[in-house]
């Protein structure tokens, strides 16, 4: 059983998909007017953790994310730097793109852009309009009648009869809490320049909500199965998305709201006055790997708060290499030994699927894997794993590896002679041949291997 905390009920569910072994799943996507920040991909990597598990749950995923390319800041980046809409948008949507793939996130089906179904967003204002919970203001804007939604407020807890009434939302600004009629369309103003659609309200451009509803309903139907988002999202624009849609299709849009919390670096909101403030090239420069990045982004649970330090960076190196450890001696058994680890296989697998069923707990999840590490360690060490049944483990660490997507390495460093290596130089130190023992070193060093030389003997580790 797979059970997911749905933020409209408040409580863990049982998650049962709309169609039999298919899922729909909309996934907030990128404003794309700057470059994203490690905080914007604690969401995307919670969302590709969610659709991994369901891909190894058997579900047949169909996963679009948004492009938001038409709101405030979008418009105010492009009339600031004084070139179309177009060109900030694709500079900021390429680089997002490259730090997808440089986290191994799986992409998304589709990209829908809000550029591309503005048609389509002035055909969802006219049905709300018809149904009389739509108007239109003197100044050619349209908004949405709060007061004719009574299910408004379900989702974020509010009661919609003692919220605030003051001036209009005018803008897309995240993070604006305030109960009032919302903008489905917005009209024309100074600052926006030459960037405009016509419409028959006259010139402007469809509000920010709107948008997520109609691409999202175009890609996977009037109502389907998973929505998500950071916790900002909620309110108002999960709330706008949920009023607009349900009332333009009398449909329930989406059966189940997942939200994941911030992001803190050392303890703080991310600021740029604070200096902690990362993009994902620049953490890369300092010398953080992809895959540290990734696990770190992904061992927290998506309901906690992540604490994002260097220190958690080099404690996620240092499980990878663990795991990048347990490959390489697996890949070098060759004996017919008694032992069996096949049962304990199962057993791990059949433990890791249940506890992420039990929404999305990577942290236990995490905790299951790495006891069967360190028994798989000790058999090996102990030359108690035949062939056949390291075989099997390398399987269940391949499996585990579809979710954590981080123990892949450059095969020269799963290259069987570093074990040799180290040996050659251990005896070449012991012999006084101090020129061979460098040489291996240098050796070594190309394959990436830092070696440590203790009163215990010589170590090893990847760089």
């Amino acid at each position: 059983m797979i059970t997911f905390y749905n933020t409209l009920n408040r409580k863990k569910e049982e998650f049962i998909p709309l169609k039999k072994g298919k899922v729909g799943l909309y996934t907030c996507g990128p404003t794309v007017y700057n470059y994203a920040h490690v905080g914007n991909f604690r969401a995307y990597m919670f969302e590709d953790l969610l659709r991994r598990f369901l891909e190894l749950s058997g579900f047949d995923v169909h996963h679009v994310m948004n492009i938001t390319d038409i709101d405030d800041k979008t418009i105010r980046r492009a009339n600031e730097e004084k070139v179309s809409l177009n060109e900030v948008t694709d500079k900021y949507t390429a680089i997002f793109h490259d730090d997808i793939r440089t986290l191994k996130i799986l992409p998304a089906h589709n990209y829908p852009r809000a550029t591309d179904y503005v048609k389509k967003m002035i055909n969802l204002i006219q049905v709300l309009e018809k149904k009389g919970v739509a108007y239109k203001t003197g100044d050619g804007s349209v908004f949405f009648k709060i007061s004719e939604y009574p299910e408004y407020g379900k989702l974020a807890n509010l009661d919609p009869d003692s919220q605030k009434v003051g001036k209009r939302v005018e803008n897309d600004e995240y993070g604006k809490e305030e109960a009032r009629d919302f903008a489905l369309w917005k009209a024309k103003k100074e600052e926006d320049g030459n960037i405009f659609w016509d419409s028959p309200w006259g010139e402007g451009r469809p509000g920010w909500h709107l948008e997520c509803s109609v691409m999202s309903m175009d890609l996977l139907g009037e109502h389907f199965d998973i929505h998500c988002g950071g916790v900002d999202n909620i309110f108002p624009h999960h709330e706008n998305e949920i009023a607009q849609s349900c009332a333009a299709t009398n449909s329930a849009f989406v059966n189940v709201w997942l939200h994941n919390k911030h992001l803190l670096v050392n303890g703080d909101k991310m600021s740029k006055s604070l200096g902690n403030f990362y993009k994902i090239p620049e953490l890369i420069e300092k010398g953080y790997s992809a895959e540290s990045i990734r696990y770190t982004l992904l061992s927290t649970h998506y309901r906690q708060e992540l604490n994002f330090t260097f220190e958690k960076l080099k404690a996620s190196q240092k499980a990878i290499n663990r795991l990048r450890e347990l490959k390489r001696r697996l890949l070098c058994v060759d004996l017919e030994a008694d032992g069996s680890v096949d049962e304990k296989c199962n057993k791990m697998i059949s433990d890791f699927r249940k506890t992420l069923g039990e929404d999305l707990n990577i942290s236990g999840a995490l905790g299951v894997l790495f006891i069967w590490v360190n028994e798989v360690f000790l058999l090996l060490d102990n030359n108690k794993i035949s062939k056949n049944s390291a075989e099997c483990a390398l399987n269940t660490l391949c499996k585990i590896d579809s979710i954590l997507n981080v123990v892949e390495c450059p095969e020269e460093t799963l290259d069987c002679n570093i074990d040799e290596l180290i040996q050659q130089r251990v005896d070449a130190r012991a012999n006084k041949d101090w020129a061979r023992a460098d040489e291996i070193r240098v050796e070594l060093d190309a394959l990436g291997v830092v070696l440590e030389d203790t009163s215990n003997g010589t170590i090893w580790k990847r760089k």
